[in-house]
């Protein structure tokens, strides 16, 4: 299985997470995981799986993640495998109430970097990931690497066939 993970980061966190899914997918085959910003279209050529992961900011992808999303040409991605996640504040009981009351309409990053995956051909492993950290700069919320590596697996049992 040839696997892609593009990410963006600001403060490392999301990187930290994508860094974990690809060290967790190396067991079943070849792994590259790079930048948004170092990421061409041409690097999704004869791949198996992409995986995008993006800190949710302002309810969205960065900005970064949704240019390259829409650089994407759909035939690059017909029959590829294809999963999302994020980064998001972990404890949104502490955040102020118009916070909570926003998110619940805007929602976060994973779910619409799917989905436009989804539309430009790419098959749906799994549910979106999310991964939590403390506040607006992490560092990482504990225990959220080893999630990330247990939705990396997800994601192997659901791309690798049994053999």
């Amino acid at each position: 299985m040839k696997t892609f993970i593009v990410y963006d980061s600001f403060f490392g966190c999301t990187e930290k997470i994508a860094q974990e899914i690809g060290a967790t997918l190396t067991k079943h085959g070849f792994v590259s995981v790079v930048k948004v910003d170092h990421t061409t279209p041409e690097m999704l050529k004869d791949i198996d799986l992409l995986i995008i992961g993006s800190p949710t900011r302002a309810f969205s992808a960065s900005p970064n993640t949704k240019a390259f999303l829409k650089q994407v040409n759909s035939d690059v991605l017909n029959g590829v495998r294809v999963a999302a996640f994020d980064t998001r504040i972990g404890d949104i009981d502490k955040a102020p109430k118009i916070l909570k009351f926003l998110v619940n309409i805007f929602g976060y990053a994973a779910e619409p970097m799917l989905k436009a995956l989804t539309k430009k051909g790419g098959i749906q492993t799994v549910a979106p990931g999310w991964f939590y950290v403390d506040g607006m700069e992490g560092p990482v919320t504990e225990g959220e690497l080893e999630r990330a590596a247990a939705w990396a697996e997800e994601i192997a049992r659901v791309v690798t066939p049994v053999a």
